[in-house]
């Protein structure tokens, strides 16, 4: 039996049974009994609503994995790839062309088995539980811009990957990586200003006191933003977020508008100052070198993998290409992906505790920090105790009791 088809189904059953065996011990690990940090935060049918909306969207998830890592297995062992590679080469085009027409189907396939998955749990699961505020309308248009923007954008890239690799010989992997540095870059840039845009309106804050009493907080931070905007983050879901976007003088500060709803300036400075921590600790910068090392460790590796004839054996693929490689090779990955992700949760974690000793610090408002993780918590229903397994694996936030616990010590662990 094929060396690959055999990692490549291991790799495949072995991520699905880890995230089954996680989320399995996830819900096992549910608190019957309130917290005592959340009693008069969370009344007893809130906090069992809390649950009962873990436990669906947890069976969901699970549900969904299978179905998709079954259809996967299923139109591997089919030779499905092959299938759509002879569709792409029918056209007669040449290798950039036909490559983007094979993804073009992939894509295409897997966005139309997502579609109704995706429905289902905004529709009822998230209706069911009070967040989702999308109409069909919103839900359908999203889904049409993530296709043109993905077409553009991945289109760009997808094409100049092809070429770098078929002209540039050896060193082309560090030209890829280049280009993709590039992108990741220049996206930061420019998302907030023409991306985001097509989906949210950011609407500049009006003079008010939030607004001063944030503008003070950052100039006695030294901290220059290009300006405070609400996001109507209410079209799709009453969940509520703040977060910075853009370096330097490009940085804005938005906040969603359900966000602004439900908590006082204090708190409301309080999330800011936690989010301008990230800045002022080179968090952003280091997760974005982290991202440029990986992605050139990717480019390597992907580069000893083109047109592996025994790779793509294992597909039933009758000719070797470099753009059904890229396809391939994700496969090959996905433990070192995990792996990596698991090592960058670490570190984000690590983050959020010296952020939140940042905003302490500098606002002074101990308790104001708290009360705004506790209602965030709260008006997102989250899992006040997930098992410690979750946390390792998925969790790029601390679980908020032991935020708050860090808080109330006022001193953070560099070693966690």
């Amino acid at each position: 039996m094929n060396i690959f088809l055999i990692i490549i189904l291991a790799v495949l059953i072995g991520i699905y049974i880890l995230n089954l065996i996680v989320e399995k011990l996830n819900l096992q690990h549910i608190k019957t009994e309130l917290p005592k940090e959340f009693e008069g935060y969370y009344d007893a049918e809130k906090y069992k609503k809390s649950q009962n909306y873990l436990k669906e969207s947890t069976q969901f998830e699970i549900i969904t994995d299978t179905i998709l890592t079954s259809i996967i297995i299923v139109f591997i062992l089919l030779g499905g790839f092959n299938l759509v590679d002879r569709i792409a080469r029918g056209f007669g085009f040449g290798d950039i062309t036909t490559g983007l027409i094979f993804v073009v189907i992939l894509l295409l396939a897997s966005h139309i088995i997502h579609i109704p998955l995706s429905s289902y749990s905004t529709f009822v699961i998230e209706g069911k539980y009070g967040f989702n505020r999308t109409t069909l309308k919103t839900f359908i248009l999203d889904i049409l811009k993530i296709w043109i923007i993905t077409a553009i954008i991945g289109g760009i890239i997808f094409s100049a990957v092809l070429w770098f690799f078929g002209k540039m010989g050896t060193w082309a992997w560090v030209y890829c990586w280049c280009l993709v540095t590039f992108f990741q870059i220049f996206l930061t840039f420019i998302a907030p200003v023409v991306i985001m845009p097509l989906f949210n309106k950011f609407v500049p804050l009006e003079e008010c006191e939030l607004k001063t009493t944030i503008e003070n907080y950052t100039n006695s931070q030294n901290f220059r933003i290009k300006g405070i905007f609400t996001m109507d983050g209410s079209r799709r879901s009453s969940k509520s977020n703040a977060f910075f976007t853009g370096f330097g003088r490009f940085r804005r500060i938005v906040l969603y508008d359900t966000l602004i709803e439900k908590h006082t300036t204090d708190e409301l400075v309080s999330i800011v100052a936690h989010e301008m921590g990230h800045y002022k600790k080179k968090h952003i910068v280091t997760h974005l070198i982290i991202s440029i090392i990986t992605s050139g460790i990717m480019f390597f590796i992907l580069s000893l993998f083109l047109n592996n004839r025994q790779l793509f054996d294992a597909f039933k693929m009758e000719e070797t290409s470099i753009y059904a490689s890229l396809f391939f090779f994700g496969f090959l990955y996905a433990p070192i992906e995990m792996i990596i992700s698991v090592f960058i949760n670490m570190l984000s974690r690590k983050n959020e505790y010296e952020a939140d000793e940042y905003a302490v610090s500098t606002h002074g408002k101990l308790e104001a920090m708290i009360l705004s993780l506790k209602k965030l918590s709260v008006d997102n229903l989250s899992n006040l105790t997930p098992h410690p397994a979750k946390v390792f694996l998925t969790y790029s936030h601390p679980p908020v009791l032991e935020r708050i616990k860090k808080i109330r010590e006022h001193t953070i662990d560099p070693s966690i």
